[in-house]
């Protein structure tokens, strides 16, 4: 991987690979809309997330439920996963998925003490490691976190009954073992009629000639149904809303941060939690800044980072300190003198924060970029992707209706050769981040992806040579994005998740979920 963004990149792959522009592809969608039809709030997709072997997708919505999906085109008749180091789309095929289950995770709820209500809706989505056929997940909403345990449970039937004997008979089904609730009544008020009894309708006597065989009922499974269930709830540890969960890397713990402090849990403690960061200040008029989003390293289990709403990123060592409230590194890029305006710090605020699978990079998203960062690197990001630069003549625009709080979500591929990020109108990017790689993609969440291509470059480098180019084709257009094409601040696409080894992207437009392929 290698930052593009100026003078300040430094390569650390091949030049020649992920330098190509990928041909992206429709895959398939679940919960398309029909034309006209409301949307339920309810409905709405709030998180999305791939598993570490990319087999399985999992997506919260605002009413929240979790609901599960499960790779099919890697797996035998057999229904066993086939070990492959990298599919062929070439041939026309394509990553596939079903649905494989649902549960709702979260109910709304009330806080009496404070007079708040709690909604349902699922901010966070992380899966856990995955033991003895099971598959473990943890969601979570506003204020309470649930760590879950989906796992095919046998249906057992009970078969080989007597039914001859009830021939025999000639009254029907033989008389069940259990007792119901009628007769127990019956039996504790001294006896019944006929009628409430349920008993004296049948003839128990047996045959003149007597029975030829009595067989014992037999218990069988033939069917498997999957079932969810709550493990574990982690709850009254956060006064502000929480928005990001993380795994850590040991298996056995995991983060969640709200807007002002960061707490560690073990996995099989629920009724305690560690705080590690905390910014909140002794007078709440001196507050300053909050924490937007936090994140664990992918293999060092002491290392996390966490963003901030001044547009900051902190990387924190657990062994330096129990509270971690000084960093280790500071992550921020230098304010360039005579740009500041009443929406500077709104935009620089950070929605978004993922590590690079190497650990190396960081990934952040601000309201109108995407960064990438080395760790190894403080002075600055390595490279900026401008996502919707035509938007900035609109910030006033943006502001009235609330749009310029959106908190847009950010993925990097498994090879890190690429990043992708949402936009307005259904609309998401898709940049190449190695050696000389010009690529900035604009896709379309719909069976079309690539019919809303944007033609002119939207990825400068930190020279601002650029830059009043953008901003002229943005100011000299009303209404319409860099290519002419009317954008739509009320459909926007903020969730989005990258396989974690293969070129295929998962997106959430309103309540339909679309997959891509390249």
């Amino acid at each position: 991987m290698i930052g593009g963004g100026g003078e300040e990149a430094t390569a650390t792959a091949p030049a020649a690979e992920g330098s190509q522009p990928l041909d992206w592809k429709f895959a398939q969608v679940f919960g398309e809309r029909t034309a006209g039809e409301e949307v339920q709030e309810v409905d709405i997709i709030s998180a999305i997330e791939f598993d570490r072997t990319g087999d399985h997708l999992a997506t919260g919505d605002r009413g929240g439920r979790v609901v599960l999906f499960e790779r099919t085109d890697t797996r035998d008749h057999g229904g066993h996963r086939r070990e492959l180091e990298r599919m062929d789309y070439s041939n026309g095929r394509h990553p596939e998925f079903r649905y494989k289950t649902e549960f709702q995770s979260h109910e709304p709820e009330f806080d009496y003490l404070k007079s708040l209500e709690i909604e349902e809706k699922i901010n966070k989505i992380r899966w856990c490691q995955a033991a003895n056929g099971a598959l473990f997940l943890l969601s979570t909403n506003d204020k309470t976190i649930k760590f879950w345990k989906v796992q095919e449970k046998k249906v057992k039937k009970v078969c080989d009954l007597n039914m001859d004997l009830s021939r025999a008979m000639g009254n029907g089904p033989v008389v069940s073992s259990s007792i119901s609730a009628s007769s127990k009544s019956c039996m504790a008020n001294g006896g019944c009629d006929e009628r409430s009894s349920g008993y004296s309708s049948i003839d128990t006597s047996l045959p003149s000639g007597g029975l030829s065989s009595l067989r014992l009922p037999m218990v069988t499974s033939h069917e498997t149904s999957l079932v969810a269930r709550c493990r574990r709830i982690y709850a009254h540890a956060h006064d502000y809303h929480i928005n990001s969960i993380s795994n850590n890397s040991d298996g056995e713990t995991f983060i969640s941060a709200d807007d002002l402090r960061i707490n560690l849990w073990n996995l099989e403690i629920s009724n305690q939690s560690f705080n590690i960061v905390d910014v909140k200040p002794a007078n709440m008029e001196d507050l300053t800044e909050v924490i937007t989003s936090a994140e664990f390293h992918p293999t060092h289990c002491n290392t996390l980072a966490y963003s901030s709403s001044r547009g900051s990123i902190r990387l924190i060592d657990m062994r330096q300190s129990a509270l971690c409230d000084s960093h280790s590194k500071l992550f921020e890029e230098p304010e360039v003198p005579g740009t500041r305006s009443f929406f500077t710090e709104i935009i620089a605020s950070i929605s978004d924060i993922k590590f690079a699978k190497d650990g190396r990079h960081i990934l952040s998203r601000d309201y109108m970029t995407l960064k990438l960062w080395d760790i190894n690197m403080d002075r600055g990001p390595v490279a900026t992707f401008q996502v919707h630069e035509y938007l900035r003549p609109k910030l006033c625009d943006l502001y009235e209706n609330d749009s310029i709080f959106d908190k847009f979500e950010c993925c990097l591929s498994g090879d890190g050769h690429r990043v992708a990020t949402g936009s307005y109108s259904n609309l998401f990017r898709v940049f190449g981040c190695s050696e000389g790689s010009t690529e900035a993609t604009t896709l379309e969440a719909s069976k079309n992806p690539m019919r809303r291509q944007v033609q002119t470059p939207t990825r400068p480098s930190k020279s601002l040579s650029t830059l009043p180019r953008v901003l002229r084709r943005g100011a000299d257009t009303s209404g319409v994005d860099a290519n002419g094409n009317a954008f739509d601040f009320t459909t926007k696409l903020l969730h989005l998740a990258w396989h974690p080894t293969e070129n295929s992207i998962a997106c959430a437009a309103s309540n339909s979920l679309y997959m891509y392929y390249a």
